[in-house]
C-alpha cells in the first residue's frame, strides 16, 4: 500500500497474509460442485492517533482487531457461492472498513490449485473510505 505506514500521515498498517480457506467461488461447473482453496491476503491502512511522536494507551480498544478481520474474512468465504474473485475480496474490504478507523483496504484472494502449472492465480483489490 503506498500511503500506509506512515507516521507523518498518522497511519499503521494491520496485515493478514496467507490466510488458507475453503470457499465456494468460481463460473466453471467444477467450482460450482465443491468448495476450493482460496489464499486471503489483507492490507489495512488505519488511523494511528499515536503517530508521529508517542506511545498509545496499551489498550485494545484503541487497535484494529486482527482476529476481527480473519472472522469477517472467513465469513464472507463461507456465505455461498460466488462467481468472481473480484466480488470476494470487494465483499472483505467492504467488512474491513466497517471500522471507522479503516482508511484503506487492499485485499488479494488467491486461487493456488486453478492451473497445474502456476503458482496460483487471482486479484488484488483496494477500496478506501468515502470522505
Amino acid at each position: 500500500m503506498n500511503d500506509a505506514p506512515d507516521a507523518e500521515g498518522r497511519r499503521r498498517l494491520v496485515f493478514v497474509r496467507g490466510l488458507a480457506l475453503q470457499a465456494r467461488l468460481g463460473v466453471h461447473p467444477h467450482e460450482k460442485a465443491a468448495p476450493q482453496r482460496v489464499v486471503i491476503g489483507v492490507e489495512l491502512a488505519v488511523q494511528d492517533d499515536a503517530a508521529p511522536f508517542s506511545i498509545g494507551a496499551d489498550d485494545f480498544r484503541r487497535v484494529v482487531d486482527y482476529e476481527r478481520v480473519v472472522k469477517a474474512a472467513r465469513a464472507v468465504a463461507a456465505s455461498g457461492h460466488t462467481l468472481l474473485v473480484e466480488t470476494l475480496a470487494e465483499r472483505i474490504a467492504e467488512a474491513a472498513l466497517a471500522d471507522p478507523r479503516v482508511l484503506r483496504a487492499r485485499i488479494t484472494v488467491e486461487k493456488p490449485d486453478a492451473f497445474p502449472d502456476a503458482a496460483s492465480v487471482g486479484v488484488v483489490i483496494e477500496r478506501i473510505r468515502p470522505e
